[in-house]
Order: structure tokens, then C-alpha cells, then sequence
């Protein structure tokens, strides 16, 4: 049982932001802490942060991508932060228009956990989703994300996903 908050108590004011390109190095650094916490190994570093800091200057510019953040107290460094995109498929009786979001690289630095900062990011996303009228959200859930992301309103689907992967060349 949570303890009761003292009279007069007022949580502490989350700062989120929108992204910008400049966060591209950072958004980077993040995943590669969620990367770490999903698999219980830091990912191998053979080039694919550079390929995904240059997706995400360009994508973070054009519009096809978005990502709200939680800055350290010092400015330096990010603490949290969610990246979505809005994909686009083919309308149903469910969704007629076809928009779907989809969230990923919801993450925050260890030392900034349990502070509200993923859960405010994701609110700013899904306030800005709601306002491009999307009206479907998907996203995958990690053991530890899913209790936020209940919170929030996501239910498990019954769809199982699957994955094929080609071999590089």
C-alpha cells in the first residue's frame, strides 16, 4: 500500500518537451539502456548507432518520427524519453482511416527511475497522437514497462507477433 501524501503535498512539476534533431545523440544513448534492460546485455556497438542517430536527425526534421524527453536537472543529458511514429495502413471497420501509432524507445537513465518521467513522456505522445485523430496506439510491452502502460489504458492483444529477418549481404 502506497503511504498517504502529507496535506499540502504537490508532486514535483515534469517538465516534457518535443524533441529535437540536437537530441538525436542522446534519444541514442536511451535506447541503448532499454536495449540493456530488455536482454540483460549491452547491445554490440558495430555501427548501428550511428546509422540510427542519422535516422533520427533526418526523421525528427521531416516529421515522420517524434520524440518527447525529460531533460536531466543539469540540462546536460536526457533522463527519459518515448519515441512514436504515425504508420500508415489500410482502413478497417476498427480504424477507419488506417493511422496507427506506435510507440517504442520508452526509456529512462537508472538513476532518474520511479519519478513519473516515462509516464509523463508517454502522456505528451499520446496527447499528440489524439490530436492528429490516431486513433489507434500499438506498442510492445516489456515486463517492467507493461504495469505504465496498463496504467495508460493498454490491453493485450490476442494477435501474436512474428518477425522474418533476411540475412544481410
Amino acid at each position: 500500500m502506497t503511504p498517504a501524501k502529507p496535506a499540502g503535498y504537490r508532486a514535483p512539476v515534469i517538465e516534457v518537451r518535443l524533441s529535437g534533431p540536437d537530441d538525436a545523440p542522446e534519444l541514442v544513448r536511451l535506447r541503448e539502456v532499454m536495449l540493456t534492460d530488455v536482454t540483460g546485455a549491452a547491445p554490440e556497438s558495430d555501427g548501428w548507432q550511428s546509422n540510427a542517430e542519422i535516422s533520427l536527425r533526418q526523421r525528427l526534421s521531416d516529421g515522420t518520427m517524434v520524440a518527447f524527453v525529460v531533460d536531466q536537472p543539469d540540462g546536460r543529458r536526457l533522463a527519459a524519453c518515448v519515441v512514436g511514429v504515425i504508420e500508415h495502413r489500410l482502413g478497417s471497420p476498427t480504424n477507419p482511416t488506417g493511422e496507427v501509432g506506435y510507440v517504442f524507445n520508452v526509456a529512462t537513465d537508472p538513476e532518474y527511475r520511479r519519478r513519473g518521467y516515462s509516464r509523463a513522456c508517454m502522456r505528451a505522445l499520446l496527447a499528440w497522437y489524439r490530436k492528429r485523430g490516431v486513433r489507434r496506439v500499438d506498442l510492445r510491452a516489456s515486463s517492467q514497462g507493461e504495469p505504465l502502460y496498463r496504467a495508460l489504458g493498454f490491453v493485450r492483444t490476442r494477435d501474436p507477433a512474428m518477425r522474418l529477418s533476411f540475412p544481410s549481404d
